[in-house]
């Protein structure tokens, strides 16, 4: 397994070295982050991390991204959108996701572009292949390289590979953004962006490590690992997420028995 594991690393700092000068779409998650290490550790200052906010994207997520970029050494760019009023996004089709990383990827280019960087990379791994993405189109599209899909490193692999180079993220739980919570053809609004936020980092504050807060309508659907749902059977831990939930705006709280399953909304 290690011998396997470091010819995929290999090829992975060799395709590095290759481009030389890179720009990386940065979220701070487990791949992009592990992505933004080897890229450091191999191109030195030849990185520069380019990292969206926009209102679909968690502040808890963006000031753990700008922590990493600081810890690694790496120029970061934070493009802050203010406005996300793409029509596709908003209504929240099927090609929702498509659509959004158009715009998205769009900026990270110009971006790069005007930092004379020809390559962009992101964090796509071998793993991403069996959900439904059609985002990654968007990916052939503009010509985005994804290094880690193409030395077929898996997202397990990714994890254990973080762990052996001290990369904090190994153990962090998958996150995406957090449009994916409301069901489609629902319209997405800040304010149900907001909602879900809030009670997610609730979540987090009470210990819960994998977790989802799916919105409709007026209830909150949590999802947690099926180890994580015990929890639930604690009075004091059911009054304090029913009373915040109910402070956020949510009428019904429920908990999903299913437990989390990556993409359940797809």
């Amino acid at each position: 397994m290690d011998k396997i594991l470091n010819n995929k690393l290999n090829v992975l700092i060799k395709d590095l070295k290759e481009m030389k000068k890179v720009a990386i779409a940065y979220s701070g998650g487990v791949d992009s982050n592990f992505l933004l290490k080897v890229t450091k550790d191999t191109l030195g200052d030849n990185v520069l991390a380019i990292t969206i906010n926009a209102m679909m994207h968690s502040t808890r997520e963006i000031k753990e991204a700008n922590n990493y970029a600081k810890e690694f050494g790496v120029k970061q760019i934070v493009y802050k959108v203010d406005d996300f009023n793409l029509p596709e996004f908003i209504d929240n089709g099927p090609l929702r996701c498509y659509y959004c990383k158009k715009i998205v990827f769009a900026k990270i280019k110009e971006i790069a572009s005007e930092h004379n960087i020809k390559y962009i990379l992101d964090g796509t791994n071998l793993s991403d292949l069996d959900d439904y993405r059609p985002g990654l189109k968007v990916l052939e599209e503009l010509n985005i390289i994804s290094p880690l899909k193409d030395a077929k490193l898996t997202k397990n692999e990714i994890r254990i590979l973080s762990k052996k180079l001290n990369v904090n993220t190994y153990n962090k739980a998958a996150f995406a953004c957090l449009a994916t919570r409301i069901p489609r053809n629902h319209k997405i609004t800040k304010e149900k962006l907001r909602m879900i936020e809030k009670a997610e980092d609730f979540l987090q504050d009470l210990g819960f490590t994998q977790y989802r807060v799916r919105l409709h309508e007026d209830l909150a659907r949590i999802e947690v690992n099926k180890d994580e749902i015990s929890k639930f059977y604690d009075d004091e831990i059911i009054n304090k997420v029913n009373l915040k939930f109910k402070e956020i705006g949510f009428k019904y709280v429920t908990v999903d028995l299913n437990g989390y399953k990556m993409g359940s909304m797809n």
